[in-house]
Parts: structure tokens; C-alpha cells; sequence
């Protein structure tokens, strides 16, 4: 599959009413506006307050996929995150995504841990309580954070759109979108694996008119999954490319004229280990073959998947939700001198899960999906 999935090494969230607070090892992330008070933590004099969050990916993996597995293609990267909870939503809530500017520490803290940890990066220290201040004011690098001498000094510092309009990417949502974070981060990516700025992560905010708002009636709430969480849905990076290869060869196979057809994947292990790229191969034969005097049977027949519009998918077969969506541009069908295929990357996959390959097809403007015995599981090395 030409859509292959990362997950951080690290993430915290930074809240500025409890500014020495860790929460490195919390299952939830979050960028939210509200006016909590009462805590002796808390900054009673910082109303209206705000959270930040900080995630990390690890250069290595992303330099592997991008210059050796997908060496000499063009590849899109894209941060996902998947919402928890979400509140108080208007019409004009949005959410920015800059890289980190400055290297922090996730910590192994909680939300209000009691006593509360101060052991990695917080609102008002990047490194741990008291150690490695965050930038503030802009400098000449293009790394901003909050201005020195207001309330809510620290808070992450990031590079500006100053620096390029893509080091700046916004998505905002409204009462009926998706609620997940599903933004393209590309050009961020490719100035980390070119080296252009040091891969310190990415800091996700409110936009800068939401946060510290002062208006009760204007608390926005968004609530995602960490990397601890104990659901399938930890943050992703997906690194897409167009990895289809249409080569038949001398092959005399011809491509399938009708959707009326039986498909199965000839070589499904059925378990897969996470570090194997599997080739799955597709047998796709008529339902219903013509009448003709054959030596053979016409049951026997393979085809050829129709040539640029055939798509898979990947859905996990618990939650029926896809993993992997049709896409025309990253999930297309490839074909070898045999048969139909297409490849998946078993480690972009969560483990201990089953999955259910699903197969798209379009002949004379009919679309059909097959999904029938396309069962998988990634298993744990």
C-alpha cells in the first residue's frame, strides 16, 4: 500500500493554568479554551486559560520511508489525529499546526496527578519544571511563543508562516465535519528530511483569536487521542505515494469486462507479523463465463482488474471503520505479468487487530466493492 503510517514517540499537552504540570504520559491530547479556577495549581490571575499540544515523530522512520521505501517517488505526508471529545464547537473553530521550534522532554506525567509530576515539558519549561525555557517574542530564526512579560509567558515556541505559508496549516471544523485532525504537512516534513529545520515535532493550538478568549460563552473544547491511549486510534503521520506498477509483460490476460465476478486473494496468510510487506495477489474470475469450447474450464479463467480505476482499502473488521480509504491517487490496483495486486506495509497497521481488504472496481459506469473472505490479522512479533 502506497499509504504507510507512523506513530510518535512522544507527545504531551501544555496547559497554561498549570504551568508546571507534565502530562507526557496522559491517553489524552488536547487543544481547548476554558476558565477552570478554584485549583491552587492553577494561575487564578491567567483567566481565560488554554492548552496546547505537543507530537513528535521520529526522523529516522520518516528518512526510511521517504528515501528508501518510496525511493524516487513523490510522497505527501499528512497529520492525523483522532478526536476524543469536542465541545462548544462555532462555526469558525479551527485549529493550527506549526513544527516545534525548540527540542522538550515528554515526561511521564498525568493530567493532575497527585503529587502532580513535573519531570518533562510543561507551559512554562520545555525541558522539565524550572529547566530550558521556551522562546518567547519572535527571533531572527522565525521561532516564535508567547511575548515576554505577558501572563501566559511559554506555551511551546514554533516556527511562523513567516518562514514559508506551509509552516502554518490550519483546519477548522464545524458542527457537521469530521472531527478528527486530517491535515497535509508535507512541506514540514520535507524541511526535516532535507535537514532545512531540526525535527523538534508539532505543536497543534488554537487559532490565536480563540485562545484565551475572554467570553464563557465561547469554550471550545477539542479532546484527541495520545499515543498512550488504549484504543486504535493513537496519532498518525501517513506518508503517501503512488506505488501502482502496471507491467503485464508478454502476459496474454485480458482485463475483466463485467463486475459479475468471484475475487479472492490467491496468497492471504491470514496472520501477518508487522515487520513483513505483503503482495497480495488477486484472482479474479467471471461468475458467469460465456459459452464457448474450451480444453478448460472458463471457472478456471483469471483476469486482469480493469487498468486505473480499481482501488483497495483496508477496514478494521471490528469497528468497520477504514484504516486504509479508497483513494485514487494512493490506493490504485497494480498488475505483474500474473495477475492483480497490490502491496500493505503490516507495520502501519496496529497489532492483535483483524482487517478486512476491500476491493473497488468500475466496468461501463457500474462500481461494485468486494469484501468477501479478504480477512487478515496483524499479530505481535
Amino acid at each position: 500500500m502506497a499509504i504507510y503510517k507512523l506513530f510518535p514517540i512522544k507527545d504531551a499537552t501544555l496547559y497554561s493554568g498549570y504551568q508546571t504540570m507534565n502530562t507526557g504520559l496522559d491517553s489524552i491530547i488536547e487543544a481547548t479554551t476554558d476558565f477552570k479556577t478554584g485549583n491552587p495549581i492553577q494561575l487564578e490571575e491567567a483567566s481565560p486559560h488554554t492548552s496546547r499540544f505537543l507530537i513528535q515523530f521520529d526522523l529516522d522512520e520518516i528518512l526510511n520511508v521517504i528515501d528508501i521505501i518510496a525511493s524516487g517517488s513523490s510522497t505527501k505526508s499528512f497529520l492525523r489525529v483522532y478526536s476524543a471529545n469536542a465541545r462548544g464547537l462555532t462555526s469558525t473553530s479551527t485549529v493550527v499546526v506549526n513544527a516545534v521550534g525548540q527540542n522538550w522532554n515528554m515526561g511521564s506525567g498525568e493530567y493532575l496527578l497527585d503529587p502532580l509530576v513535573e519531570n518533562g515539558c510543561s507551559w512554562g519549561s520545555r525541558l522539565t519544571a524550572g529547566s530550558g525555557t521556551w522562546t518567547t517574542g519572535t527571533n531572527t530564526l522565525g521561532i516564535t511563543g508567547s511575548f515576554l512579560g505577558s501572563t501566559n509567558q511559554g506555551g511551546g515556541a514554533w516556527y511562523t508562516a513567516s518562514q514559508s505559508p506551509s509552516m502554518s496549516i490550519s483546519q477548522s471544523f464545524d458542527f457537521y465535519s469530521t472531527l478528527d485532525i486530517n491535515t497535509e504537512v508535507t512541506e514540514i516534513v520535507t524541511n526535516w528530511s532535507s535537514s532545512f529545520f531540526t525535527n523538534y515535532g508539532f505543536i497543534v493550538r488554537q487559532s490565536s483569536s480563540q485562545e484565551f478568549i475572554n467570553d464563557t460563552t465561547q469554550q471550545t473544547e477539542l479532546k484527541f487521542f495520545s499515543r498512550d491511549t488504549n484504543t486504535i486510534y493513537p496519532p498518525q503521520l501517513e506518508i503517501k505515494w503512488d506505488d501502482s506498477v502496471w507491467d503485464t509483460g508478454s502476459s496474454d490476460t485480458t482485463e475483466l469486462g463485467t463486475t459479475q465476478t468471484l475475487l479472492s486473494l490467491t496468497n492471504n496468510k491470514k496472520e501477518y507479523y508487522p515487520e513483513e510487506i505483503a503482495k497480495l495477489k488477486i484472482n479474479s474470475i467471471e461468475k458467469f463465463p460465456a459459452r464457448t469450447f474450451l480444453t478448460s474450464s472458463g471457472y478456471t479463467k483469471n483476469f486482469y482488474l480493469p487498468s486505473g480505476s480499481s482501488l483497495y482499502a483496508i477496514k478494521d473488521s471490528k469497528t468497520n471503520e477504514y484504516v486504509i480509504d479508497f483513494d485514487p491517487l494512493y490506493t490504485k490496483i497494480s498488475a505483474d505479468e500474473n495477475c492483480s495486486y497490490f502491496n500493505v506495509y503490516m507495520n502501519g497497521l496496529e497489532p492483535e487487530r483483524y482487517y478486512t481488504a476491500l476491493i473497488q472496481i468500475n466496468i461501463d459506469g457500474e462500481t461494485k466493492i468486494f469484501d468477501t473472505d479478504l480477512d487478515f490479522k496483524v499479530i505481535e512479533g
